[in-house]
C-alpha cells in the first residue's frame, strides 16, 4: 500500500478504490462548488504567527464538551450512508471514534441504526436530526436515542429544501442494493425529472415552513442538549441561543447546501464575538484538511471542530483502522503544530497566535 501521510493522500487512495458515482456522492458540493472549495481555501487566508522559547514539553490537546473530557478537539460530524465506504460502516467509524478518544455525531441517515450504533460506542454519542413534518416522528427518534445513551441531539437548521448536486444528477446516484437507511423509511420515489434518494427523503419529510418557534419546541419536547447546526449568520447565532440550545455549529452542510455562501472560516469570528456573552459552545466544521487548521478555528475562538469527509476517506481505505489513522494523524499534527507555536494547551489558543493576509 502506498504510504498514506495526510488526508489527501487517503482522499486518493479513496478515490482509486471507490465507484465513480459514491466518490462524486462524497466529494461533491452544490452548483459551481465555489463555497465547497471556499471551505478549504478560507484557511489558506491566515498565517499563523509562533511565539518562541515556551516550555513545550507537555502539551495537552484535550478539551470538555457537555461535561465529557476528550482527547482531542476534533470530533466526527455527522454524514449520511457510512456503508457507502465499508461494509461496517457507521459501527466501524463509532469503533473508531471510541478508540482515538473523541466523539462521533451520527446521522439520522445512517446505514446502521442508532440502536446498534450505540452498542458498538466506547465514546460520547450525538444525534444529528431534522423537524420532521410529523412531529412524533421527531419526538419518537429523540425518545430512541435518550434511551440507549446518546449525549446530545444536533438538530440541522440550513435544509428547508435541499441543494442542488450536479454530480449526483449527472451519476444518477442510487444507494446500492442493501444500502439503506435505518432509522427512517425512503420517501416514495417522484415521477419526473432524476432525484437522488437525499432528494426524495427531503421532499417527503423535511418541512420548509419552519421558524425559530420550532427550534425551540425541540429543545424543550428532547429535555437533553442541543446543537443547532448549519449556522453562518451571528444574529441566527443570537435566535439559536434565546431557544436555550447548548451550543452553535457554524456550518455551510460541506459546501453541500447554497454555493456562495461565506465559508465557515470566514463565518466564525463574527459568530464568537456575538456569543462570547451567553456562555454557549461554537463548534466550526468544513475544510479541515491539516491540524494546522484546526488551530486555526480554535484560536478563532471555537471550542472544537468536526470533520466529515476525511473520515470517510479513512473509512473507504481501511475501515475502521482507516478512520482511526485519519483521526490519529489530523491529532498529532496539531500536537506539533502546538509545539511549534509555543503554546502547550490546546485550551490556550487565541487570536493572537494568528495573521490574516
Amino acid at each position: 500500500m502506498t504510504t498514506l501521510l495526510n488526508v489527501d493522500d487517503y482522499e486518493r487512495a479513496a478515490r482509486e478504490r471507490l465507484e465513480h458515482s459514491i466518490y462524486d456522492y462524497i466529494a461533491g458540493g452544490s452548483w459551481d462548488e465555489i463555497t465547497l472549495q471556499e471551505n478549504r481555501t478560507a484557511y489558506d487566508k491566515w498565517r499563523l504567527r509562533p511565539r518562541a522559547m515556551v516550555n513545550v514539553e507537555h502539551r495537552d490537546l484535550s478539551v470538555s464538551v457537555l461535561g465529557d473530557t476528550l482527547s482531542f478537539p476534533i470530533g466526527i460530524a455527522p454524514s449520511a450512508f457510512h456503508q457507502l465506504m465499508h461494509p461496517n460502516g457507521e459501527l466501524a467509524t463509532v469503533r473508531a471514534a471510541g478508540a482515538a478518544g473523541t466523539v462521533m455525531c451520527l446521522s439520522i441517515m445512517s446505514t446502521v441504526s442508532l440502536e446498534e450504533v450505540a452498542a458498538a460506542a466506547s465514546g460520547p454519542l450525538w444525534l444529528q436530526t431534522y423537524i420532521f413534518k410529523d412531529r412524533s416522528l421527531t419526538a419518537d427518534l429523540a425518545a430512541r436515542a435518550k434511551a440507549v445513551g446518546y449525549r446530545a441531539f444536533v438538530l440541522t437548521v440550513d435544509t428547508p429544501v435541499l441543494g442542488r448536486r450536479e454530480r449526483d444528477s449527472r451519476n444518477q446516484f442510487e444507494l446500492p442494493a442493501g444500502i439503506e437507511m435505518r432509522n427512517l423509511n425512503l420517501a416514495p420515489a417522484v415521477l419526473g425529472e432524476y432525484e437522488s434518494p437525499m432528494v426524495r427523503f427531503i421532499k417527503g419529510q423535511i418541512d420548509p415552513s419552519l421558524t425559530w418557534s420550532e427550534v425551540e419546541w425541540f429543545v424543550k419536547t428532547v429535555q437533553m442538549p442541543v446543537f443547532v447546526k448549519g449556522v453562518l449568520h451571528p444574529e441566527d447565532a443570537l435566535l439559536a441561543a434565546k431557544c436555550g440550545v447548548s451550543g452553535v455549529i457554524v456550518s455551510n452542510h460541506g459546501g453541500r447546501q447554497l454555493d456562495g455562501a461565506i465559508s465557515t472560516l470566514d463565518a466564525l469570528p463574527e459568530i464568537v464575538s456575538a456569543m462570547k456573552d451567553t456562555g454557549i459552545d461554537i463548534i466550526v466544521d468544513g475544510g479541515i484538511r491539516r491540524g494546522t487548521d484546526v488551530v486555526k478555528a480554535l484560536a478563532l475562538g471555537a471550542k472544537m471542530v468536526l470533520i466529515g469527509r476525511p473520515v470517510l476517506w479513512g473509512l473507504a481505505v481501511d475501515g475502521e483502522a482507516g478512520a482511526r489513522s485519519v483521526l490519529d494523524l489530523l491529532c498529532r499534527e496539531m500536537d506539533t503544530t502546538l509545539a511549534l507555536i509555543g503554546c502547550p494547551r490546546a485550551g490556550d489558543l487565541n487570536s493572537d497566535y494568528l495573521v490574516r493576509l
